[in-house]
């Protein structure tokens, strides 16, 4: 008795407000919820990289086995909306079904989402009707940017998910805490 006391896992302290150190505690199912919910912003802001995977073609073969998942998202207008209302009122405010990690982690993936609107808006206001001159150029480099942010979070969000981490994002982390309870 003695031995299996000495052999056995000293009990894990629980700390609520340390959600970076818990990968022993979520489930793989979990894990994985999380981390397919960044695919939902990337997809939605895969257009804005058009500039850069046509200068770098690596990236677009990099890229090649999220296609399917693109022609779907984009194959009805409707598809990215009803995927937004799903993440947020399904996943994210399902306390019963699904863990704190999953809904914080949706909710990021969420409120990135609701972010793309302000370069969305800039493409639709203020893009250059002309393919040249320093106007183009700093749009192309907004646009460049946008994706590979997105790239960033998915890689980087979808990554840790998959390690059983709490990815805390820059801009959304704070905002995906106030929402998920």
């Amino acid at each position: 008795p003695r031995a299996a006391r000495l052999l056995a896992r000293p009990p894990r302290a629980s700390n609520p407000n340390n959600d970076n150190d818990n990968s022993g505690a979520v489930e793989a199912p979990d894990r994985l919820v999380a981390a397919v919910a960044y695919l939902y912003p990337f997809l939605d802001g895969v257009h804005h990289g058009r500039f850069l995977l046509a200068q770098f073609p690596l990236f677009s073969t990099l890229l090649s086995p999220l296609a399917p998942a693109a022609r779907l998202f984009r194959s009805s207008p409707l598809t990215p909306f009803l995927l937004f209302l799903t993440l947020y009122f399904a996943v994210v405010r399902n306390q019963q079904a699904f863990s704190r990690f999953v809904r914080f982690n949706a909710m990021q993936a969420v409120a990135l989402d609701v972010l793309l609107i302000f370069p969305d808006l800039l493409v639709q206001s203020f893009a250059p009707s002309t393919g040249g001159g320093i106007g183009f150029e700093l749009f192309q480099s907004m646009e460049s940017t946008v994706f590979l942010f997105l790239l960033v979070c998915l890689v980087y969000g979808g990554g840790a998910c998959l390690l059983g981490k709490t990815p805390r994002l820059p801009i959304v982390a704070d905002a995906a805490e106030r929402q998920v309870m």
